[in-house]
């Protein structure tokens, strides 16, 4: 696995070392000598932050910086020895969350997809996988669609981050558990290639125990059905973002419903299914809205 690696921002804040003083100390007794990223940011690793906690210790205790840092190859060597049994860092607060989503932004509206990669990647380093998903990545979806619909980025900027997106949540499936008692398929509606929502569920039912089975775009109604009854599944999730109209909704659900075995249970999501919840109801299909919903899917 590759090493955890942290902006500055974010060891500052591990550490309780200010980024001013990390810089000053860098600078004039080169205390560290953090990575860099192949568009020039530092960055620190877990034992950089246990440094620079430790160094601080000693400050606070009256020690001057320079010496405590003529103890450099000391302090390492207690650090090394330590690391295995030292608890993992605070989970970043909800302002360094939220400085991702905007450099995300930022680096978007300059085309800058390398910097949007990195600092993905840095997410997806310092937060469990979950958190990642659901204050990062989820919302930063939503921001960039909105930023869209508002005329404010095109579709190539939009179509930038959402393969970014992507990319790190087939990572965090690749890497996901799957196995438990439940057993749940996924699939988009046969012409649905908006495919954000489903892995994010696949992601979620995983983390929750069930084993996921993923089909992914574009999935034909008959394979559905087939692969679900040769499974034998507990539940089958659907996708359905861009509307197909009415009538084709309608023959797609209730061809997966007269087909499926008695009693599995159907959920379908995406915004074509808010339009048609009152047909989805009368076939007996439920609607995934919101992530008040979960209890009741995750319960069955």
């Amino acid at each position: 696995m590759a090493e955890r690696t942290y902006r500055i921002h974010i060891a500052a804040e591990f550490s309780g070392v200010k980024v001013e003083l990390i810089r000053a100390w860098e600078r004039r007794y080169g205390v560290l000598s953090p990575q860099r990223t192949p568009s020039g940011y530092r960055v620190y690793t877990d034992r950089d932050v246990a440094l620079l906690r430790r160094l601080k210790q000693l400050t606070e205790e009256g020690v001057s910086i320079s010496e405590a840092a003529k103890m450099l190859p000391q302090l390492l060597a207690e650090i090394d020895a330590a690391q295995p049994s030292q608890s993992p860092p605070p989970e970043p607060s909800d302002g360094s969350v939220a400085s991702w989503r905007e450099e995300v932004l930022e680096a978007v509206r300059v085309l800058d997809q390398r910097r949007v990669s990195e600092t993905l990647d840095e997410v997806l380093a310092a937060l469990a996988p979950l958190k990642a998903y659901e204050d990062v990545l989820v919302p930063l979806q939503q921001e960039v669609g909105e930023l869209w619909h508002q005329g404010v980025f095109t579709v190539g900027q939009e179509h930038l981050v959402t393969q970014e997106i992507r990319a790190r949540l087939i990572s965090l499936l690749h890497s996901a558990p799957n196995k438990g008692p439940r057993h749940a398929l996924l699939a988009c509606f046969p012409e649905e290639q908006h495919e954000l929502g489903l892995l994010g569920m696949a992601l979620r039912l995983r983390h929750s125990g069930m084993m996921v089975t993923l089909l992914g775009q574009r999935t034909p109604t008959d394979e559905v059905v087939r692969m679900a009854r040769a499974l034998e599944v507990d539940l089958v999730g659907l996708s359905s973002v861009v509307d197909p109209g009415a009538r084709e909704f309608e023959e797609i659900l209730s061809r997966v419903m007269s087909g499926l075995t008695p009693g599995m249970t159907v959920w379908v999501g995406g915004r074509a299914a808010l339009q048609y919840r009152a047909l989805c109801e009368r076939l007996g299909v439920r609607v995934f809205e919101h992530a008040a919903d979960w209890p009741r899917l995750l319960d069955g």
